[in-house]
């Protein structure tokens, strides 16, 4: 083939491919010749540089672009890179014995052959179904729990619900008890476990606007206006807004990727982070049963995120000024299918960002905080989960992570109490469970050569001599100096934070600038070290991980966990007890939700929230926000400035 041009936009090395690329790295690989006649794609992004190379660069001066893709070969497992500059195979790799995430393609296949096969139609006849149309087929991830009679196939657990109508979450009814195990590359039906009849519980679960009944009539409109326009400004995938700046990427298996996220300090680009996804997150089921105790799914490794993406609606998903950015991305079969309004990114008031009233005076200043949101949703079967990354006037930059969606339900007998969950609705329990989500953030404060400092808060001496009230009490700070030390527990009665600096580079007053990781929600894993999901997510027993950067190391519990016996990922890179000390470092930061379900959550589960933040600690020599002008609304029923004297 020819050169592949550059396509408008692409001129940035961390531009995601755009779908003329996409077409041509398909090309490549089919006529490469080494793939076999009809390879599967299950990857094709971007291969993104190093960062010494991104940072190195100018625009206009030449760096190689070029894409990964993962591919299926006759049911083997091959990763290639392809020069967009050269339009060749530059690298491929057979990598034996692993097995890629299941695809949305696999997803609609599977239901078809658990439909179509006998033994399933005989065993829902049994429990009195024959309309086999209204039966909903998902395929769960097989795992590995040692006791694998096909450990070379690639596989699935497919499981049955019956749904009464479009107008039901279509979870409501689940078939308990049957399990198909399914070969996704033959799709053939391998095994039908049927564990014994549970009734089918009577509801449904409908939770359409016309299926619920009345709806309300006395909320009023709410309008978000900015009759000005927005505060920030997009070129391509680079956004500025009030001294930040990013890029926005995005990849089929991590979804939302911010790139490069600075801070314009009184006209000085000041790095913070160089990349920033979500790197893995894992749904570990407490419920010993055979119906549910397989349930260990790897939403990132095992589906891709990026791949289950929702298309925006304004006004529903997003509210206000938007910008919106459409993603393109390749099938199985290698068409480049575009996905409009993928992210959404918008500004929000966000109450009180600093106020003092002098009490002499009655002089009162307040400012109103503003934020940048840029966001995504995933529905990956059941569940709905949004993506937040909130940037704020002080510096902070928040991860709010939204959990909503349909639980995962069993039957259950009438006039029984579960134990491993809780009833939601009659003769129908979710069972106790837990969401665990590590995100990878490659730091770069000030600079590429950061440290990590473990923050505790610690009290003085019950000594006279130093404590003479008792009540002294003050920070210390312990350095993270090599891999083996890198996995850190959270310790929340300490007040535990992680502060990232860089040691060459000191504020106003001397201190070494830093940003301070302040997780939210932790909690421990109830699972056992040495149960079968432990082994394959150890990254969530520790909410923090700290290794130095590597350019392919993005994942936290491997490359390739589908079907995988134990992580290849952070455990593997504490083992190389690399320097942490004023070196390119990258924090893996793990989010613990723990969720015992409750009725409320059903049919559909309002909005859970999980995160963490990233808190501006001596980054700056002051607070940053002290020039942010009051504010006053025309749109306020009692419009006035936010300076005022006060009222008594």
């Amino acid at each position: 083939m020819d050169d592949i041009a550059r396509t408008e936009g692409s001129d940035h090395p961390l531009t995601p491919l755009s779908a003329e690329e996409l077409a041509a790295v398909v090309a490549v690989i089919r006529e490469d010749g080494g793939f076999g006649d009809a390879p599967i794609f299950h990857t094709v992004t971007l291969y993104e540089p190093h960062k010494r190379d991104v940072l190195g660069w100018s625009p206009g001066a030449a760096l190689a672009r070029e894409a990964f893709c993962i591919l299926m070969v006759d049911g083997q497992t091959w990763e290639a890179v392809v020069s967009l500059d050269t339009a060749s195979v530059t690298r491929r790799e057979h990598k034996a014995g692993v097995q890629p995430g299941i695809l949305l393609e696999e997803f609609v296949d599977c239901e078809k052959a658990v439909k179509a096969d006998p033994a399933w139609q005989a065993a829902l006849k049994k429990r009195g179904i024959t309309d086999f149309d209204r039966a909903i087929v998902d395929p769960w991830s097989a795992g590995f729990y040692g006791d694998e009679r096909w450990p070379d196939r690639r596989l699935a657990r497919a499981y049955t619900w019956l749904r009464g109508s479009d107008d039901d979450v279509g979870y409501g009814r689940p078939v308990d008890g049957v399990h198909a195990v399914v070969d996704l590359e033959r799709m053939a039906v391998l095994e039908v476990e049927d564990h014994g009849e549970v009734e089918l519980p009577p509801l449904t679960g409908n939770y359409t606007a016309d299926s619920v009944g009345p709806l309300r009539d006395d909320i009023k409109a709410l309008e978000i206006v900015q009759p000005d326009g927005p505060s920030f400004h997009v070129d391509g995938q680079h956004v500025e807004w009030l001294g930040w700046s990013f890029r926005v990427g995005f990849t089929p298996r991590e979804g939302l990727v911010l790139h490069q996220l600075a801070y314009n300090d009184q006209g000085r680009e000041r790095p913070v982070m160089y990349r920033a996804a979500l790197s893995e997150m894992v749904v570990p089921y407490g419920d010993p049963t055979p119906v549910h105790n397989r349930k260990n799914a790897f939403d990132v490794g095992e589906y891709g995120v990026g791949r289950l993406a929702n298309t925006l609606t304004l006004g529903c998903d997003c509210l206000g000024t938007i910008h919106y950015f459409d993603v393109d991305q390749v099938t199985a079969t290698g068409e480049v299918v575009h996905m409009n309004r993928v992210i959404c990114l918008h500004e929000e008031d966000h109450g009180t960002l600093w106020k003092h009233t002098d009490w002499r005076t009655e002089h009162s200043e307040v400012r109103r905080s503003r934020r940048l949101v840029i966001s995504f949703f995933a529905t990956v079967g059941n569940y709905d989960y949004g993506f937040y990354w909130s940037l704020y006037q002080d510096g902070t930059v928040e991860m709010d992570i939204k959990l909503t969606g349909c639980l995962s339900v069993g039957a259950f007998p009438p006039d029984e109490t579960p134990q491993y969950g809780t009833l939601v609705a009659p003769q129908l329990y979710a069972p106790i469970h837990q969401h665990f989500f590590n995100f990878r953030l490659d730091m770069t404060v000030d600079g590429v050569d950061n440290s990590v400092h473990e923050i505790d808060t610690v009290a003085a001496p019950h000594d006279a001599a130093v404590n003479p009230h008792l009540n002294a009490y003050h920070p210390v700070s312990t350095l993270i100096a090599n891999e083996r030390d890198g996995a850190r527990q959270a310790d929340p009665l300490a007040g535990r934070q992680w502060k990232i600096v860089n040691p060459s580079v000191t504020n106003a007053l001397g201190q070494a600038v830093g940003y301070a990781l302040v997780p939210g929600e932790t909690v421990r894993p109830f699972a056992y070290p040495d149960a079968p999901v432990s082994r394959r997510a150890a990254f969530i027993h520790h909410p923090v991980w700290i290794t130095a950067y590597d350019r392919d190391e993005l994942f936290a519990a491997g490359d390739y966990i589908n079907q995988n016996p134990a992580d290849t990922g952070l455990t593997a890179c504490a083992r190389r007890q690399r320097n942490l000390d004023d070196t390119d470092i990258v924090l893996w930061h793990t989010v613990g939700h723990h969720h015992i379900p409750r009725p409320e959550d059903w049919p559909v589960m309002p909005v859970a929230h999980a995160g963490f933040t990233l808190r501006a600690s001596g980054f700056f020599d002051s607070n940053p926000t002290m020039n942010v002008p009051p504010s006053a609304s025309s749109h306020s029923r009692h419009a006035g400035c936010c300076n005022e004297p006060s009222s008594t």
